[in-house]
């Protein structure tokens, strides 16, 4: 069966340019691409790509979402603590589900879910 190499998660911006520079200078992604025209953003940081594609309604981002798992997610939550210049940040959290977690809410209201299995469920 052919493998499944990446995904790149489409998230709504109100204006692209905004977004690409808040990534870059909030959470410390690279800009891999940034249209003239303010038609379409991407962002990178180390293999996550997130693609911008311009959009007014606020209530498609603020129901838009999407999940990065990481190797080490105290050490990128702390990272990332610009984040709430602009947008939201969550303290790091184990959840039930078992998984350990933070949360960012970009300016757009996109949601950014960071997470690694917790130290008791890679135990078991």
């Amino acid at each position: 069966m052919a493998r499944l190499a990446k995904g790149c998660p489409l998230l709504a911006s109100a204006d692209i340019a905004a977004s690409v520079a808040w990534y870059r200078d909030k959470l410390g992604f690279g800009v891999v691409r940034l249209e003239d025209d303010g038609s379409y953003g991407i962002v990178r940081r180390d293999e996550v790509e997130l693609h911008f594609w311009p959009c007014k309604d606020r209530n498609i981002a603020e129901n838009t979402s999407a999940y990065i798992r990481v190797d080490d997610v105290d050490a990128v939550q702390g990272g990332m603590s610009g984040a709430a210049d602009g947008g939201r940040i969550s303290p790091v959290t184990d959840r039930d589900w078992g998984m350990r977690e933070f949360y960012v809410w970009d300016p757009d209201g996109n949601l950014l879910r960071f997470g690694q299995p917790s130290t008791e469920h890679r135990a078991a």
